[in-house]
């Protein structure tokens, strides 16, 4: 059974992907600044995401002399999953077909996104078959 966890408020995944498109062991003063860079939060905000991000599992903390060292425990690829399967199970009825539908309708394909869709098809490893 694949482990479930829960679905994350837009400013908690912001801090989320500074830690994932960050390195090991980034500081919530590198977080800070790394969401600084389009928004400006206070640094008891950040701390604050910080904090209800431990307690949800989603990152660890260890204390370095003044500093506390944060990483993430789930990975960016288990999150994209669970929340891809999530709106394709509640939105489209898990119809793949009707996703990729409501993809097209709001704007044209180049050709090359749709040759690089039909690749990657192509070289699923097709279960059960």
């Amino acid at each position: 059974m694949k482990k479930r966890f829960p679905r994350l408020p837009d400013s908690e995944l912001e801090v989320m992907l500074a830690l994932w498109e960050g390195h090991p062991d980034m500081t919530r003063l590198e977080v800070e600044q790394y969401i600084n860079r389009d928004k400006k939060l206070a640094l008891t905000t950040v701390l604050s995401m910080l904090t209800r991000l431990e307690k949800k599992k989603f990152v660890s903390v260890v204390r370095n002399g003044r500093n506390n060292l944060y990483n993430p425990l789930i990975s960016r690829e288990e999150y994209q999953q669970q929340e891809s399967c999530s709106v394709l199970e509640k939105l489209y009825g898990n119809s793949l077909k009707n996703f990729v539908a409501s993809l097209y309708s709001g704007r044209g394909f180049a050709r090359e996104e749709l040759e690089e869709v039909e690749m990657f098809l192509k070289n699923l490893d097709c279960r059960g078959e």
